[in-house]
């Protein structure tokens, strides 16, 4: 069943807010990097490549259903230069915040269509954003903890540098 034109532009908004994601993860990352923070900002590039599957996911769904997904404009990301650690996470979670509420916007807005549809996938969005901002205010919590503290501050460096790298053409995780 075809989206709705509401729907649809709806949908279309999405895809350019997940690359909009993308787009301010890479900058983020370009400001660890220059604090010689390569295992944070490769952590930060993982979430740049995830933003774009997710992007990929709104594209497929949009197309399956008979619609023609498009991507808008994307602004750049407003991400000032010389953010301490705390405020790169931070940025990261307003950003993880902004997302959540742009898609249980278009799940109401899928709801109130009766667009049961979309629910499946919607559903794993929304368990997806709850887990994208538990991470991350939980990394915000311990670098909290962990303050201007350089050792500190380089062991989450090496840790979140373990993170495994992905395809933006693989399934999110």
């Amino acid at each position: 069943m075809k989206l709705s034109d509401s729907l649809e532009k709806k949908f279309q908004d999405q895809i350019t807010l997940e690359f909009a994601a993308s787009i301010t993860y890479r900058q983020l990352a370009i400001e660890a990097d220059e604090q010689d923070l390569t295992g944070i900002a490769a952590w930060l590039r993982h979430q740049a490549d995830e933003e774009i599957v997710h992007a990929n996911k709104f594209i497929q769904h949009v197309s399956d259903r008979g619609n023609h997904a498009a991507i808008g404009t994307i602004e750049a990301p407003g991400v000032k230069t010389g953010l301490s650690v705390l405020e790169i996470f931070e940025a990261a979670l307003a950003h993880e915040e902004k997302v959540s509420e742009a898609i249980r916007d278009l799940y109401r807005a899928a709801d109130k269509e009766g667009d049961y549809d979309s629910r499946p996938l919607l559903n794993w969005f929304v368990d997806e954003q709850i887990e994208e901002e538990a991470t991350v205010s939980e990394i915000v919590g311990r670098v909290k903890l962990i303050g201007e503290d350089g050792s500190g501050l380089l062991r989450l460096d090496s840790e979140l540098g373990q993170r495994p790298t992905g395809s933006t053409e693989a399934d999110a995780e």
